[in-house]
Parts: C-alpha cells; sequence; structure tokens
C-alpha cells in the first residue's frame, strides 16, 4: 500500500475556519491568489472549495510539502500544482502582477528575518496594483501585553532556532510600507493571533 502523502497541522486545522469567514468577508467573489509557505496543504484545500471563483496557486519550498499539499487538494480544479518557492530566492517563480491576493500564514516566525523583506518584496512584484497581502499569525505589538502562551511560544521557538521568533508588528509594517504595502485593517484572530490585511498602493 502506498503511504499517504498528506501531513496535518493540528493548528491549520483549528484556525481553518475563522480563516475562511474572514476571506469570505475581504476577497471579492474571484480571483487569482498565491499561497506563500502552503505547508501541510490543509489552507489551500479547505479555503478552495469555499471559494470556487479563485484560482489558488500553493507553493512551498519542501518536497514533502508539496507533495501534502497535492494530496489534500487532489481533485479540486481551482487549486494549481505546489511551486517550489523560497521566499529568499529571486525572482519568483510567478508572473510579475499576475496575483489579486497572496496568502501567507505562519512563516515569519519560523523562519529568519529575512525572509520578512523578501516576502514584501517578492508580494509588490507578483501583485496587481491593489492587491492585497494577507498575513496570518502572532506577533509582539508595543503597548499590548503579550499573551502567556504567545511569551511561551516565543522562548521556544528562540531556543529551537536562534533566528526564529515573534515579529514586531511595528517591524513587519515598516518593510511592507519599504514597498508601498499599506495596513488597511488588524483582525484580532482566535488563540491571540492576527490577520493583517496590506494593500499594494
Amino acid at each position: 500500500m502506498t503511504e499517504d502523502p498528506r501531513q496535518h497541522s493540528p493548528a491549520a486545522e483549528r484556525n481553518q475556519a475563522p480563516l475562511l469567514d474572514q476571506l469570505l468577508r475581504l476577497l471579492p467573489a474571484s480571483g487569482q491568489m498565491l499561497e506563500i509557505a502552503s505547508g501541510t496543504g490543509q489552507h489551500a484545500a479547505h479555503f478552495a472549495r469555499s471559494l470556487g471563483g479563485w484560482h489558488w496557486q500553493p507553493s512551498d519550498p519542501v518536497p514533502a510539502s508539496r507533495a501534502s499539499v497535492a494530496a489534500w487538494c487532489e481533485g479540486l480544479p481551482n487549486v494549481a500544482p505546489a511551486l517550489a518557492l523560497d521566499v529568499l530566492a529571486r525572482p519568483w517563480p510567478v508572473p510579475a502582477a499576475g496575483f489579486d491576493a497572496v496568502f501567507c500564514a505562519n512563516m515569519l516566525h519560523i523562519s529568519p528575518w529575512a525572509t520578512c523583506a523578501a516576502l514584501m518584496q517578492g508580494a509588490q512584484r507578483c501583485l496587481l496594483p491593489g492587491g492585497q497581502l494577507l498575513l496570518y499569525g502572532p506577533y509582539l505589538e508595543d503597548g499590548v501585553p503579550t499573551a502567556a502562551g504567545n511569551v511561551a511560544f516565543d522562548a521556544d521557538l528562540r531556543q529551537r532556532d536562534a533566528q526564529w521568533g515573534l515579529r514586531q508588528l511595528s517591524d513587519v509594517l515598516a518593510r511592507a510600507q519599504d514597498c508601498g504595502l499599506r495596513l488597511q485593517e488588524r483582525v484580532a484572530m482566535p488563540a491571540n493571533n492576527l490577520l493583517l490585511v496590506l494593500r499594494l498602493v
């Protein structure tokens, strides 16, 4: 029997429903979506089923993750095969000004800080004018007490890799502004996460 390549993320399973609620609110009826760091593929499969007017382009630098995406999304006509895309490698293997939106969940805190600027630069290149960059995950905010769970999570991440850790929201938004991406909305999400809606101006 062939081994099932599908990977499973409990966090993705928990957050996919509240995230979909926001995508349904924020996005028009149809468009082209690029997902960065698709991971298991659970998000791509869940969102593409409910956003039938959207063509979903997953991506991930890890071959096992791309195999998992393919398995989760099998049979979905609006999901393309996952691209081998590393945000730090330029140029990204996608067309310039080819997407209405870019979605990225839970990448910035489990990758080197350099990926933040690279993500913004890549989004600037591949988004259509007025397109949205949707970022989901935990952040540190000036003047906002950090939840105990996020403090512990940050310490655990930094112990596992010194280049990892929760990012200061003001630093992330500064990198975005450098690339013409302006914060349109900050949405508080369950489990002390945020959805940041950035628009290319």
